[in-house]
């Protein structure tokens, strides 16, 4: 157990996670509305979408990290550059996609609901990312995991 816990691959991918998370909790503490200790909570542990990408982070710190351990030319750090491509992308475009979508749905199905009394029950909305968010996300988790492989 010591060796996972230690193996710079997996601190690289558990901090990358950990920080851009961490980053997204303090930026909400900084906009202008009243949260409770429990959205920060939230925020810190679950919360999808905002600035910075924690999918982009945790992708591009495992593998940048696995192309130092494993080297480039490894079939495993090519599987993950692939891999961590259609994350960011998904991240980008298909659950951007989604919730504005959602978004577009609940407002419709809210205005439907104020004038001709139509039960309506708004959907999720998915939080995709901007590309400031996906790109900002990918340097935080390259640096975290350049910084567990060689420094």
């Amino acid at each position: 157990m010591y060796r996972l816990l230690s193996h710079p691959v997996f601190l690289s991918a558990i901090f990358g996670w950990f920080m851009a998370q961490f980053v997204k909790a303090a930026v909400e503490l900084f906009k202008p509305r009243s949260l409770k200790s429990r959205d920060v909570i939230y925020s810190l542990l679950w919360r999808t979408g905002g600035m910075p990408s924690s999918h982009s982070s945790t992708t591009a710190a495992l593998t940048t990290s696995l192309g130092f351990v494993e080297g480039m030319d490894s079939p495993i750090f090519i599987s993950m550059l692939f891999f961590s491509m259609l994350v960011i992308r998904d991240a980008l475009g298909v659950r951007r996609s989604a919730g504005l979508q959602a978004r577009a749905l609940n407002n419709l199905g809210a205005e439907l609901q104020k004038r001709y009394k139509i039960p309506f029950h708004p959907v999720k909305e998915v939080h995709g990312h901007t590309p400031a968010e996906v790109f900002i996300g990918a340097l935080l988790g390259f640096f975290i995991a350049v910084a567990f492989c060689k420094l």
